[in-house]
């Protein structure tokens, strides 16, 4: 059984050996449902490795006051898998090795994008599984539609019960020129923004201080998850960006 506290406060597990304490325990979810060809993979692992890579990147995971984070990756589309379990990064070498680890990933895809069905495997399985305290927990959910699966419950329902248990959700939607699923998304108002991000903010962005940060596309992916990488990791950091607002 999991012991999980509000964001600030610590979390451990009982069911993994406990390590020295990190600053943060991340989720990195990435959507590997139809939508995404080859090409489109690659990209996303690219840009994971490469941001796990980045100097900035690397000076805001060693920068708190534990001095490291664990990290841990899921792919998701009509099942999700855990593709790498809770690993360390408390240096340069620690993050050089998992972004290796993200570049090895053989692609895994599905047909539907079964987000729900992520997030209570999330709560569930990956989050008990904690192996330190950490002061805080994030899961990073990516992908270029809404939730289609048909799940057994309301999407809604699972983000607030990982919200209760102390974990923050935050959001890249990846904003594509033709969007997949237009039906099941908020009609675009002019001047408002992308319905994808509209339906990321109503029904994945959750917890304190949990944000949205769209991707412009693939293209720009990588871009995206370094800065989202930099904020999720330094709390000193996500104050320079207004893209980090009060979530539920």
């Amino acid at each position: 059984m999991a012991i999980v506290a509000g964001v600030g406060f610590a979390v451990t597990s009982a069911n993994a050996q406990e390590g020295p304490p990190v600053d943060t325990a991340l989720v990195v979810s990435v959507d590997v449902s139809n939508s995404v060809d080859e090409g489109r993979y690659k990209l996303q692992m690219e840009g994971i490795a490469k941001a796990l890579e980045d100097p900035g990147v690397i000076d805001a995971i060693t920068g708190g006051s534990a001095g490291g984070i664990l990290f841990s990756m899921v792919t998701w589309a009509d099942t999700p898998s855990f593709v790498i379990p809770w690993i360390r990064i408390a240096n340069k070498a620690d993050a050089l090795a998992a972004a290796k680890r993200v570049r090895s990933l053989p692609q895994q895809g599905g047909e539907f994008t079964c987000m729900t069905r992520m997030l209570r495997s999330a709560n569930d399985k990956i989050v008990p599984q904690i192996p330190a305290k950490a002061s805080r927990i994030i899961i990073d959910v990516s992908g270029d539609g809404p939730d289609n699966c048909n799940a057994e419950e309301p999407i809604d329902k699972v983000r607030n019960e990982l919200v209760s248990n102390g974990v923050t959700i935050n959001g890249l939607p990846i904003l594509l020129d033709t969007p997949e699923d237009s039906a099941l998304l908020p009609k675009a108002v002019p001047g408002g923004k992308p319905p994808l991000e509209q339906w990321y903010r109503a029904h994945v962005m959750g917890g304190p201080s949990s944000f949205v940060l769209p991707a412009l596309g693939y293209g720009d992916f990588e871009r995206a998850i370094r800065q989202k990488f930099v904020i999720e990791v330094s709390s000193v950091a996500s104050q320079k960006y207004s893209v980090a607002t009060s979530g539920r």
